[in-house]
């Protein structure tokens, strides 16, 4: 290599390394300012004020508060490797998890041990630093921990790219193994009996079998809201659709869903002239069935801004609330994911709904964040 470019390489390193220390020290910073928000507001109202400010999905969200509290509670080490501009927030979050069911003395004391075994690791070789300094700290405490996690057991979905999503299970260790094992095993025996398909091909196969109850060739037997437009439907256009809660996918995949012969359609019952579901009015709290499926088409995921949970998974609001007149129509009924319809009760939040359905959220430091319905009809 010619002296100039190591010269050149040896520049853009020392301008990576200073970008990083930088950057890790401004994580450490919005770290100390969500703290500090937090013990200001509720915990609802601050999640919900970092996930729109941050772009954050919820969940997102409520670990980046959590993060905050800690490191500025009982991790005080880690935030100052940050602060040093050693760790980022990815490798203090990993601190965070592993302590995060230890108690908070147990989690200071390792915090503490931490201090100069920062330095030169990715944040998975920190995490196992981390869970062997706890068993010798707190080797008692580990069974406690145990059952906790196994209580914290959790399932996630995150949507990905050209109509493809992962699943997240967090589970107690011997489940996981028996479950991976399974699926394997199934797998194996499908290969040889000369199936073409290859080993991961086979283990996923094996686990939506195993899942809905039965071979279904990797279709879904769930109920899911697919939107599409009839040309593209009927095979005349190639326009792309939508899978509620994922994004747009391609024509191609919304028609094999919509023609699975497992597959629910809805009617919507509609007025004449304008083709919108009639609307109760005062004359029921309760939307119809017609009414719910209408708001969850036109909506497709929760009204707050940012958030993706598909309708179907929702809680049906009245904009203007009943008690003050609001009507069960379309126009005044959106649909809230649980977490942010309660999120309306908090102190200093405004929602608004205009006379086309667009939602305006106020949060308590007078931010304004708009959410409009992403269809003007139903499929």
């Amino acid at each position: 290599m010619a002296i100039e470019e190591t010269s050149e390489i040896s520049l853009l390193t020392d301008s990576v390394a200073r970008s990083n220390r930088i950057i890790r020290g401004e994580q450490a910073s919005v770290l100390r300012s969500i703290a500090k928000m937090s013990r200001l507001a509720s915990r609802r109202s601050t999640v919900g004020q970092v996930a729109l400010l941050c772009s954050l999905t919820q969940r997102a969200a409520e670990r980046k508060v959590a993060l905050a509290d800690a490191v500025t509670s009982y991790l005080p080490k880690t935030l100052e490797a940050m602060e040093a501009g050693v760790l980022d927030e990815y490798a203090a979050s990993r601190v965070f998890d592993a302590t995060a069911y230890a108690p908070k003395e147990v989690a200071s004391q390792v915090d503490a041990m931490l201090v100069g075994r920062f330095e030169g690791r990715n944040p998975s070789a920190l995490r196992r630093i981390v869970n062997s300094l706890l068993l010798r700290v707190d080797p008692e405490g580990y069974e406690r921990r145990r059952k906790a996690k196994a209580a914290a057991r959790t399932l996630e979905i995150r949507h990905r790219d050209h109509g493809s999503s992962a699943l997240f299970a967090e589970l107690p260790s011997d489940r996981a193994q028996a479950l991976y094992a399974a699926c394997d095993q199934d797998a194996l025996a499908k290969k040889r009996k000369g199936d073409e398909r290859t080993m991961d091909q086979l283990r996923v196969d094996a686990l939506v079998e195993r899942c809905l109850a039965g071979a279904c060739d990797g279709k879904p037997k769930a109920q899911i809201f697919v939107y599409v437009d009839l040309t593209t439907l009927m095979g005349m256009r190639n326009d792309p659709a939508e899978l509620a809660g994922c994004g747009e996918i391609s024509p191609e995949l919304a028609r094999e869903i919509a023609f699975d012969t497992k597959s629910t359609w809805y009617r919507i019952i509609t007025e004449p002239i304008t083709g919108l579901p009639a609307d109760i009015g005062r004359k029921s709290y309760r939307p119809s069935a017609a009414m719910r499926r209408y708001v969850q088409v036109t909506h497709r995921i929760c009204c707050m801004p940012g958030c993706t949970r598909p309708a179907q998974y929702t809680d049906l609001d009245h904009a203007t609330p009943w008690a003050e007149g609001g009507g069960t129509d379309k126009i005044n009924m959106r649909p809230f994911c649980r977490v942010h319809h309660l999120l309306r009760n908090e102190p200093g939040w405004e929602f608004h709904t205009d006379e086309r359905g667009v939602l305006t959220v106020t949060t308590p430091d007078g931010r304004s964040y708009t959410d409009e319905p992403t269809a003007t009809g139903f499929a």
